[in-house]
């Protein structure tokens, strides 16, 4: 049975995609007026937050 995929996946395609010619960049926090909104899902969020308390995103993975 295969493993699901890991940070350590994202790191390898970052890498690959920088091999290849290729721009990453870090996905931060979006802002809504005084609100941190989380990239993936859209939840709002106070300027405190660390994570996603809807879908675990984390600024720093």
């Amino acid at each position: 049975m295969a493993a699901g995929p890991s940070e350590h996946d994202d790191e390898l395609f970052d890498q690959f995609l920088a091999d290849n010619g290729h721009e990453t960049t870090a996905v931060r926090w979006e802002r809504s007026y005084n609100k941190l909104q989380c990239p993936d899902c859209g939840a709002l969020h106070d300027e405190t937050a660390a994570d996603c308390s809807v879908c675990g995103w984390d600024p720093a993975s």
